[in-house]
């Protein structure tokens, strides 16, 4: 009973309007309260600041310097094998698996299709129409930057206006189309094994979406599709390394990796509800 009411919730509040505010709230420089509010959220979630570039909680000015803290250096190995993929995040592993007949499982019950997830975009769809896809939960407590599984040619982003529904576990089992509903940022790259889609999903008091070389994506959210293209050299071009920094969010959300058919073999140790690492392994390429 607890859990309908729960995501009845979703429905009813004022989703925009609460993001905007705990936006405006993260960023605000509110001194002692600041570090009362940093400290109640790291015991509550049991952070593990021993990782922290900074471990002293009242070195972080706003909630979100806290958020979107660095690791020190070496926390965080990245798998160095020629053939191997790393884990884009911190989180737990939602989902894994096949594209079959252009759908995705979101939850036991629940599936969405591939042309609503990436906005109709069908070029990009028919890359990935029966490849493979994995979805990984970020929580309160994880660390919220984005690192690259494989080293990649940024050649596409586009920003999908949406809904802003918490994509915790229990709402995912029961909102329809969650992650093709909800806002997100989508990153189209080129690897050694084809392209490679890595998605960032936006979320019921997510302030902000970025990525490391547009930098803010959202807000503000003006309601429509926007796309950006990119060149493969010279000025503009985007090349990044396995494990660099792509994105970040400001409060928890979900990454969505596409893979095109037959590319990639995912590590047999990654399951529903996995718990995953940056860096480690994530796939071997075929």
């Amino acid at each position: 009973m607890l859990d309908r009411i729960k995501v009845q919730l979703q429905y009813l509040l004022p989703k925009q309007g609460l993001t905007q505010l705990a936006g405006w709230a993260a960023s605000k420089q509110a001194g002692w309260f600041t570090h009362l509010v940093v400290k109640g959220f790291a015991k509550y979630y049991r952070v593990n600041m021993q990782e922290a570039e900074q471990p002293n909680l009242e070195t972080y000015a706003t909630f979100n310097d806290f958020f979107v803290r660095p690791l020190r250096e070496g926390a965080r190995p990245v798998v160095d094998g020629e053939h191997q993929i790393a884990l884009p995040a911190d989180g737990a592993i939602s989902q894994l698996g096949q594209i079959t007949e252009g759908k995705l499982l979101q939850a036991k019950g629940h599936d969405f299709t591939l042309e609503a997830l990436l906005a109709c975009n069908m070029p990009m769809v028919e890359k990935f129409r029966n490849g493979l896809f994995a979805t990984t939960y970020l929580s309160p407590r994880d660390y919220h930057r984005v690192h690259m599984p494989c080293d990649g040619v940024l050649r596409e982003m586009l920003y999908v206006p949406g809904d802003l529904f918490s994509v915790n576990p229990l709402t995912a089992e029961n909102v329809p189309n969650l992650f093709a509903r909800n806002e997100r940022v989508i990153c189209l790259f080129d690897s050694a094994f084809g392209p490679m889609v890595q998605i960032l999903v936006g979320a019921t008091i997510v302030g902000s979406i970025e990525t490391v070389w547009a930098g803010t994506i959202t807000p503000p959210r003006s309601g429509v599709l926007q796309r950006w293209t990119y060149p493969t050299e010279g000025e503009g071009a985007v090349h990044l390394k396995k494990g660099e920094e792509m994105g970040r969010f400001k409060l928890g959300s979900t990454v969505i990796n596409l893979f095109p058919e037959n590319s990639i073999t995912f590590s047999p140790a990654l399951q529903c509800k996995t718990p995953t690492r940056m860096g480690e392994l994530f796939a071997e390429i075929r």
